[in-house]
């Protein structure tokens, strides 16, 4: 299943009550007490040794583990209550009332973001009265998404011009809207008239959107599970081989994958399948000398001469 920041969030202030009353606990026990695999556990465990109790970076948690057994060695230093200096105190709630309004965020997280929010402005007293004439707002996106929310309401068709980063352009297009989700980001699943298809747009990506006077009259569509993540590669869809060193061991976090072999220079041989290959040439071309497509051939020879056009323009410009 797919893990979005507020998910992994959560488990890991639950992991840092877990540790301290389990010290030396091992690692495939906790593992398996919060229903995920080792792997994500060292993860989590690599990222909590930078959290504590100051935004100045004073008292962090001296967390680590050997493999087998993980060990926090400050559990005492931090256990002290929280008390925030005023730049703290305005900072958190300022932050917290933007993340309040984001689309796409579980009623259940609004909820219980706004009553912290409530305890916190009453504990920083003149600090949190100070932060309230303070906002953030997230507009590009915010509005819109009140445009599609809106259109999908009223049955309208939107105008859009969307940039495609798989084509690094910008393209204009008349869609009509079937349903915003949250897949990490912000998503409008619709039937694109320009390839006669359904698509799903990014709304960060989305520079310009107007509401059409036109119906939108999607064609009776299953709505597909997302459950497993955005990106589901089909068993039919084109087979890709990557070879990547260990600068671009990333790559096999961020997509989906059938296998990662590993190299014996410490780097990977991914395996994975995509409906459009040709949107991998950017990878390739972020890779630059971590990472090759190796099949099929008519790819890796596209990437290699987008590199090469990339560095002619490149030495030209220098």
């Amino acid at each position: 299943m797919a893990t979005n920041a507020i998910d992994q969030t959560r488990r890991m202030l639950s992991l840092v009550t877990y540790l301290r009353e389990r010290p030396g606990a091992h690692v495939q026990d906790v593992a398996r007490a919060f229903g995920i695999t080792e792997d994500e556990l060292i993860s989590d465990l690599d990222v909590l040794p930078m959290c504590g109790t100051s935004f100045r970076g004073g008292d962090l948690l001296d967390i680590d583990t050997d493999g087998d057994r993980i060990w926090w060695h400050n559990p005492d230093d931090v256990a002290e209550p929280l008390r925030l200096a005023a730049d703290e105190a305005t900072a958190l709630l300022v932050a917290a009332r933007a993340v309040a309004t984001l689309p796409g965020l579980r009623e259940s997280d609004r909820d219980a973001l706004v009553r912290a929010t409530a305890k916190l402005e009453t504990a920083a007293g003149e600090s949190g009265a100070a932060s309230s004439r303070l906002s953030v707002t997230f507009e590009a996106e915010g509005g819109v998404f009140a445009d599609v929310d809106r259109a999908i309401s009223e049955r309208r068709r939107l105008w859009l011009r969307y940039y495609s980063p798989a084509r690094d352009e910008l393209t204009e297009r008349e869609v009509d809207p079937i349903r915003l989700f949250a897949v990490g980001h912000t998503y409008m699943e619709g039937w694109c008239r320009l390839s006669e298809a359904r698509r799903t747009f990014r709304l960060d990506r989305v520079a310009e959107i107007r509401l059409l006077d036109a119906p939108a009259a999607p064609p009776e569509l299953e709505l597909r599970d997302l459950s497993a993540g955005l990106v589901q590669p089909a068993a039919e869809d084109p087979e890709v081989v990557i070879e990547v060193g260990t600068g671009g061991r990333w790559v096999a976090e961020y997509y989906p994958h059938d296998s990662a072999e590993e190299l014996p220079d410490g780097g990977l041989r991914i395996t994975l399948r995509t409906p459009d290959p040709a949107s991998l040439r950017r990878l390739a071309l972020r890779l630059g000398g971590d990472g090759r497509i190796v099949t099929p051939p008519e790819l890796a020879a596209s990437a290699r001469e987008a590199a090469r056009e990339a560095l002619a323009a490149y030495e030209d410009a220098v």
